[in-house]
């Protein structure tokens, strides 16, 4: 709200002390000189004599310096009344120092002694003119030149002696070099000491801008020295300023010391981007010879409001703005709840909504520093400061506090950058959302140019919440183009029930979604027991690292790349990528050329010895609500003393309740669990397993192949099929038919054929 206040002290600082000069000089007029001489002209001229005086001067002097002379054609006095007339009256003023050379003309004055008056028969010219030097000179000398005269024009100038008041009801007109003024009506009353100018004040300044200032009327008091203007109102091109009242407050050689306005003061300046400004009231301070403004002191519900592409608003209860050398604006204070508003550019000829913010500032106090007189350049708050910057197409809004703001602006004088300490807060908020809440010891923001947030940083140790989507980091920097929060220095990002921490960790505010980089892991815990489930059924916690991970919060789906590997107890997944979905706790992993999917069980030997079970495949999909691992590609299955490949494997799972309860039950009879494949998945104990296409079982002295194995764990049986299937015993040779099935307990081997197709056996003879 700078501008429009520093036009406004010009305006009253520039022409307010012409109007002074000038209404001063015809209230020393109208008190000194005029009674002080006209009055006295009757007595100096023997106006009790009957006759006619042609080309007559008269003088009155002191300590022998001259005061003023008075000259005149021609007087006449007459016997009725004893009235009399002067004609081409010319009165010089050199006062009682000759530090003045006044001059009064007229053609004709008309003394009536019964009431006193002496009235100007038509026009009456002054010209009223400072003589410093005059006491160094010889008596009665001219200046030698006429610098810079106040010259004033009236009709009808009356002159009471008895009273000392002096009147004119027509109007009145004055010049200076700098500016020329009127008034209609001016009244002089000696016993207050005040002069009135009753109507229709107009004042025009010359200059580099000129200016014209108007009033309904103005009153001019001696003790104490005043000048009040009613209804003023400065005009310059493309700005105004107006107030009910105009006080101008004189020193003793009629300088301008200060100014109050008050009564709804406004300055208007019209343009590309109007501004508009008001107070209740206006105390300006002025120094020096010159009237150099040193401070104005705005009160009472002060505001500004900007058009055009950039609207702006601000106000507060008292604005005080402090100039330098040259009436130049250096800084601004205001207090008693600042609020400064700047909306979102308007794009000329858009058809939809413009891109940026409207953002509000709010403080106890604002401190602003000014750089060339016009230009915002820095900001500080005094007080818990807020910032709310709203999106009105999304009707989003995110609220900044902090204990203290600094803010910096831009050649427009909107505000570019924000720096905010401490306990700085953000919180978010959408309808139909969550709030998101964000603190941290500091926090700088960048704005946009047409306005708005750009980016927020948060550093010192940033805590993040919405709902239950919690983070932590020692930095956060927020992107409103895009809505993300990016966070770094040991990052840890909790929502429900999972825990995620990485190098970087980036999440949508908007969406919840997040994207974590750099030694990812994941932490699934809070997990319930699913009776119903397989390989993912426990309630222990699911852990997955990573390179890098994407999660989508409203379908609990995370991806997870580069070296992903997810684990719960001894149920082991490795993969190049690797999905998972938290709520139905299935999975889906992939290989790349130069990685294949890897899946680590366990085996459990005739004599309760541990050993791991590694699978590769191309591809994995499972979920534990169906208990089905399905693996394609070319699978490999490697037990501790078995290896089946296939094109394609299914394992089904023993429900969990099933499986706890054959579990304690074992312990409770002392039987030895099942060896060898019977043990793929033991988390969730293998019921059966499928393997289709290219089928090959290979232990340490058998090899069998077909195109499908059904393996059940119930009789700890394998039936193979197809191809025709066939199996190599190094004792017994090989063995076709077309169903082949072995025991793993005993290593029995059960051959089927058809009529059509008996079944063959090659034994081989050791030599």
């Amino acid at each position: 709200m700078t501008l429009p206040i520093t036009r406004l002290r010009r305006w009253f600082a520039g022409a307010a002390i012409l109007m002074i000069a000038i209404v001063a000089g015809m209230y020393f007029y109208a008190r000194w000189r005029v009674r002080g001489v006209v009055r006295e002209i009757p007595a100096q001229l023997g106006l009790d004599i009957q006759q006619t005086a042609e080309g007559f001067s008269i003088s009155k002097s002191v300590q022998g310096r001259t005061q003023f002379t008075v000259s005149a054609s021609k007087a006449v006095q007459f016997k009725e009344g004893g009235r009399a007339e002067l004609h081409n009256v010319k009165i010089i003023v050199y006062g009682k120092d000759s530090s003045r050379f006044d001059r009064i003309t007229g053609d004709d004055f008309e003394f009536d002694p019964t009431s006193g008056s002496v009235t100007a028969k038509g026009k009456v010219l002054i010209d009223l003119e400072a003589n410093p030097e005059g006491l160094k000179k010889s008596d009665q000398s001219a200046p030698p030149e006429i610098r810079n005269p106040i010259h004033v024009e009236t009709n009808g100038l009356v002159f009471n002696k008895n009273t000392g008041d002096a009147s004119a009801s027509g109007k009145v007109v004055f010049e200076t070099p700098q500016a020329q003024g009127s008034a209609i009506g001016v009244e002089y009353v000696s016993s207050t000491g005040t002069m009135t100018l009753r109507s229709a004040v107009e004042v025009n300044v010359d200059g580099h801008r000129p200016a014209r200032l108007s009033a309904d009327y103005g009153v001019i008091t001696k003790a104490p020295r005043l000048v009040v203007l009613t209804h003023a109102h400065m005009f310059r091109p493309g700005e105004q300023v107006r107030s009910e009242h105009a006080t101008f407050f004189l020193r003793g050689d009629n300088t301008v010391e200060r100014i109050l306005a008050e009564g709804d003061v406004r300055s208007e300046l019209h343009g590309k981007s109007g501004a508009h400004a008001r107070a209740d009231r206006a105390d300006l301070t002025l120094t020096g010879t010159r009237n150099q403004l040193t401070m104005a002191v705005l009160t009472g519900n002060v505001q500004l409001t900007t058009q055009g592409e950039q609207p702006s608003e601000g106000s507060a209860g008292q604005v005080t703005l402090n100039f330098g050398r040259d009436e130049i604006l250096e800084t601004v204070h205001a207090a008693e709840g600042v609020r400064l508003a700047q909306k979102r550019q308007r794009m000329s000829g858009a058809t939809t909504p413009g891109s940026g913010q409207d953002v509000e500032m709010t403080a106890p106090v604002m401190d602003f520093i000014v750089k060339g007189g016009h230009q915002l350049e820095l900001a500080e708050t005094s007080g818990p400061p807020r910032i709310v910057i709203s999106q009105p197409d999304t009707k989003q809004m995110t609220v900044v506090t902090a204990d203290r703001f600094t803010a910096k602006f831009t050649d427009t004088n909107r505000i570019s950058v924000l720096h905010g300490e401490s306990n700085a807060k953000i919180v978010g908020s959408a309808p139909g959302q969550i709030d998101r809440v964000s603190t941290s010891p500091m926090l700088d923001a960048v704005f946009l140019p047409q306005g708005g947030i750009s980016t927020i940083t948060q550093a010192g140790g940033l805590t993040y919440v919405s709902g239950p989507q919690k983070a932590w980091a020692e930095r956060g920097t927020y992107t409103d183009a895009d809505q993300m929060l990016v966070l770094s220095g040991s990052p840890r990002v909790v929502d429900g029930g999972l825990t995620t921490t990485a190098q970087t960790i980036r999440f949508n505010r908007t969406t919840g979604d997040a994207v974590a980089e750099g030694n990812v892991k994941s932490t699934y815990s809070d997990l319930k027991a699913q009776p119903d489930g397989g390989m993912l059924a426990s309630s222990d916690p699911i852990h997955v690292v990573s390179q890098s991970m994407t999660a989508h919060r409203s379908s609990a789906v995370a991806t997870y790349t580069g070296n992903a590997r997810l684990w719960q107890n001894s149920n082991v997944v490795e993969a190049p990528r690797l999905q998972f979905d938290r709520d139905h706790r299935s999975l889906v992993a992939e290989s790349s050329p130069t990685q294949l999917v890897k899946t680590v069980l366990v085996q459990v030997d005739k004599t309760g010895k541990v050993t791991p079970v590694v699978i590769t495949s191309a591809h994995l999909t499972y979920t534990d609500a169906e208990r089905k691992v399905l693996l394609d590609g070319g699978v490999t299955a490697k037990g501790a003393d078995a290896i089946l490949t296939a094109r394609q494997m299914t394992i089904f799972l023993v429900a969990r309740s099933q499986s706890t309860a054959g579990a304690r039950a074992g312990r409770s009879t002392g039987a030895a669990p099942n060896s060898g494949l019977s043990s793929l998945g033991s988390s969730g104990q293998v019921e059966k397993i499928v393997a289709e296409n290219e089928v090959v079982v290979t232990q340490p002295t058998r090899r069998a192949t077909g195109d499908r194995l059904v393996y059940t764990t119930a009789d700890d049986k394998s039936v193979l099929t197809g191809g025709p299937p066939s199996i190599f015993d190094a004792e017994h040779g090989k063995i076709t038919g077309d169903s082949l099935t072995f025991y793993r307990h005993d290593d029995r081997v059960l051959v089927e054929g058809r009529i059509t197709s008996p079944s063959v056996t090659r034994t081989q003879v050791a030599r």
